[in-house]
């Protein structure tokens, strides 16, 4: 009796796509690979880097083209919620008009856990060159 691995079968179907997809991007096409896969392409907005000494998180959100006072920075917990929303920039176009359109506008809010609750009320953000800093103080308990 022959043994049929499932598994295996998507696996091999999964390396002849990244084949196919492959040999696509070799050639002059006007679309990207990354346009295929969401899970690469959708990602969160704005893009953060959270790094901590030992009295705060620092978050800084990269947000250019963001107007600072239509942000908002909320914490509950160890729960960070940032929302806002980035307008397009210059002169109004129809979409029929544009050869590419990379930049995202919209409505935004993107959630974060950190690994401790934070001083809620002593959160401080400032936004400088595109960059949204928001300085996060931990709970010492003890």
């Amino acid at each position: 009796m022959a043994y049929w691995d499932s598994f295996l079968e998507l696996d091999e179907l999964r390396k002849e796509m990244d084949r196919a997809f492959d040999n696509l991007e070799t050639r002059r096409h006007s679309f990207s690979r990354i346009s295929f896969l969401p899970g690469k392409a959708a990602r969160s907005y704005p893009l953060i880097n959270v790094n901590e000494d030992k009295d705060n998180y620092f978050v800084e959100a990269l947000a250019p083209g963001v107007n600072p006072e239509t942000v908002d920075v909320s914490v509950t917990g160890s729960i960070l919620s940032i929302a806002g929303e980035k307008h397009m920039a210059g002169r109004n176009v129809k979409p029929e008009a544009y050869h590419r359109n990379e930049r995202a506008v919209g409505k935004f809010v993107r959630t974060v856990e950190l690994p401790n609750e934070v001083e809620e009320t002593k959160v401080k953000a400032d936004y400088k060159n595109g960059l949204l800093l928001v300085t996060l103080p931990t709970v010492h308990k003890g």
